[in-house]
């Protein structure tokens, strides 16, 4: 295996930080009494838990697994859910949450598998979003950065499994 090379810093970890804790204020001000923080694996793990851990009150986790890139740079352009989650949804407030926001197309797949399982309130933070690759008509509540169209890794978001574990987000040049 060929050794990691260093990503190009896009956004740091301090403007992440910083970040988490404005979208965690929105999400109070929006009056949850409970509410289920529903992640996307494998890219949100450390968004969810950034998230997690910076809003009061009840706030449960449940996990979900959803794919539409494979191994691949580019959506194959087929969802696949292969976890769902195991919480009860109904009559709950619900916050999907994922990594980036690219066609829109996984999230708009989201949004309707969910729905059925009538949630309270149903909205989605995502902590990047590419304006100009959105192909699908998906809605994010709150967003975290708005980005280029460049395949970015880091904070979650990985190349071939490789990259996660970084604290920023970083382009591969």
């Amino acid at each position: 295996m060929e050794p990691l090379t260093a990503p190009r810093v896009l956004i740091g970890s301090e403007q992440i930080s910083d970040r988490v804790a404005e979208i965690a204020r929105e999400i109070v001000e929006e009056g949850y009494d409970r509410l289920i923080l529903l992640g996307i694996l494998k890219g949100s793990i450390h968004f969810l838990s950034d998230l997690a851990r910076a809003l009061p009150g009840d706030v449960r986790i449940a996990l979900m697994r959803a794919e539409s890139y494979g191994d691949a740079h580019q959506s194959s352009g087929e969802v696949r859910i292969s976890l769902a989650p195991t919480l009860p949804l109904e009559g709950e407030d619900v916050l999907i949450v994922e990594d980036i926001i690219d066609s829109g197309l996984t999230l708009k797949r989201l949004q309707e598998e969910l729905a059925v399982k009538r949630p309270k309130r149903l909205r989605t933070a995502a902590l990047l979003r590419k304006p100009e690759a959105a192909v699908h008509q998906a809605e994010a509540h709150f967003v975290g950065f708005e980005i280029e169209p460049v395949y970015v890794v880091g904070y979650g978001l990985d190349s071939g499994e490789r990259y996660r574990h970084l604290p920023y987000v970083g382009v591969l040049d």
